[in-house]
């Protein structure tokens, strides 16, 4: 067994403007990966890594022991490791610190994808790709790892601090639709399955609109992302087939590596599915969903943008708008990431900008108006 290695109880350590690090922990049964990690997370300023661990029950007791004076932030978790695996000592670890933010280290292959879906609908808050040193080395690795922790840690912190005064909106807000949608158009990044496990259920069975959904994800994900929402209780989800006619109350999910693209014929949509090459780095990409769902539906498409790197959709929302559509931004408070959902919250492109839990009711309204 590797020992686990980790700093003592001593008070959080603060970067130069007064704001306590990110404490990080590493559980990992790979000497070479903890120590990678480490290295590439400790050359930010404003991170701290607090305990490099060899596997679950180790980082059961260490999480245990800070709880109470220095809690860890975020924990990354290897999810096969001897004495105690990921998936076991995830739910000891929630219940060791509640507020502890549990980043699931998944392989890309099918079983990885289901242990690390299923961990997220038990509390973990994101996964990552399983490093391997030529990942480490990436730095889009780097920069979306980096991303989600400290988004997740902005979220643990802005809930254990007093919510803020009502104010007026922070972005300028457009009309809602001129014309009933036909289509509910969803795009989500970094943080985005979690939030799609809240906001699919609340959208009830019977939506009278299909939807179409742009999750960046790879194409062992997919498959099994969309399995994991069509269990929640709500409508039906699979990943689209080219050609097929898009059912009201029907969730449609763009196949990793697929760019998802709607097409009108007569009075039917279908999905058309695209190797074209990669739009804002991303194949699947919300941008060309959107672009198309704009011309086929004739503007009438209702966006739904959440939590996200980058500013994938913000060129098919506007597309949306200048054809009569209407977009909802997922709110920065609730998002792990604001990047795409700010994209076009700024660009004056919303109709709403929400908490996620209040998105569904809002567009429940707008449908059935």
């Amino acid at each position: 067994m590797i020992a686990a290695s980790t700093t003592a109880a001593t008070p959080r350590p603060a970067t130069n403007g007064g704001e306590a690090k990110i404490r990080v922990a590493i559980c990992d049964d790979s000497l070479v990966i903890r120590g990678a990690l480490a290295r590439m997370l400790e050359a930010e300023p404003d991170f701290a890594v607090v305990a490099r661990i060899g596997d679950g029950a180790q980082a059961v007791a260490t999480i245990r022991r800070l709880a109470t004076t220095t809690p860890v932030d975020v924990l990354i978790l290897d999810i096969e490791m001897p004495v105690l695996d990921g998936m076991a000592a995830l739910p000891q670890l929630l219940e060791a610190d509640p507020g502890l933010r549990v980043i699931m280290a998944s392989t890309l292959t099918t079983r990885g994808a289901e242990i690390a879906l299923r961990a997220l609908r038990l509390g973990a808050a994101d996964y990552v790709p399983k490093p391997s040193s030529t990942m480490i080395a990436d730095d889009s690795f780097r920069r979306e790892l980096i991303a989600k922790i400290r988004g997740l840690v902005r979220l643990r912190r802005s809930r254990a601090r007093p919510a803020p005064s009502a104010s007026a909106p922070p972005v300028a807000l457009r009309p809602g639709l001129a014309r009933p949608p036909r289509l509910l158009a969803i795009g989500s990044s970094t943080g985005g399955p979690q939030a799609l496990f809240t906001l699919i259920p609340a959208l009830g069975k019977a939506l009278s609109v299909p939807v179409v959904l742009t999750q960046h994800m790879p194409a062992t994900f997919t498959p099994i992302l969309a399995e994991h929402l069509g269990r929640l209780g709500g409508m039906p989800c699979a990943e689209a087939r080219d050609g097929e006619a898009l059912q009201p109350g029907h969730i449609y999910l763009a196949p990793g590596d697929h760019h998802l693209l709607i097409q009108r014929d007569g009075t039917t949509l279908r999905a058309r599915l695209s190797t074209d090459p990669p739009v804002n780095f991303c194949r699947p990409a919300v941008d060309p969903m959107l672009q198309s769902a704009a011309s086929a539906c004739e503007g009438r498409v209702l966006v739904v943008m959440l939590t996200g790197m980058g500013h994938d959709g913000r060129e098919g929302t506007s597309a949306v708008v200048a054809a009569g559509g209407a977009a909802i931004a997922q709110d920065e408070e609730s998002s792990v990431v604001w990047g795409m959902p700010g994209a076009i919250a700024q660009a004056k492109l919303c109709h709403a900008v929400l908490p996620l839990t209040r998105i569904a009711p809002k567009v429940l309204e707008m449908i059935r108006r």
